[in-house]
């Protein structure tokens, strides 16, 4: 076997750069700069006990959440929050039977608030 020649290939195969090994600083500086680049998303999840941020922070982010509009319903989402059942009828099929029920109920509830009258501090106007 010659001197140039080893079992696994020709030095040629390992030229530029493909053997060579970073610097274990150079590495860390990359992972530091990295890891404060972005965010990870969900890492401050508002049930979470691990959480270290303080209570005002917790307090302001809830503050902030209740400022922010809702985001826009689509126009089938509007439509199940009146009738459960409108979004199926309104593509061709039959309602399901949880959609029924909840349809039901709601209508219920509607009528028994009706029957009972108004309350709290519009009523007394």
């Amino acid at each position: 076997m010659s001197a140039s020649q080893s079992n696994v290939g020709g030095r040629g195969t390992y030229e530029a750069g493909d053997q060579r090994n970073v610097k274990d600083s150079e590495l860390r500086e990359a992972a530091e700069e990295q890891r404060f680049q972005e965010g990870k998303e969900n890492s401050h999840q508002a049930n979470d006990p691990k959480d270290e941020r303080s209570i005002a922070n917790r307090l302001a982010r809830e503050e902030k959440r209740e400022n922010e509009p809702e985001k826009e319903l689509s126009k089938e989402d509007k439509e199940s929050k009146k009738d459960a059942t409108l979004p199926a009828i309104n593509h061709g099929n039959e309602p399901s039977k949880g959609a029924k029920i909840d349809q039901e109920l709601r209508e219920e509830e509607e009528a028994e608030l009706k029957k009972k009258g108004d309350f709290g501090p519009s009523a007394s106007n």
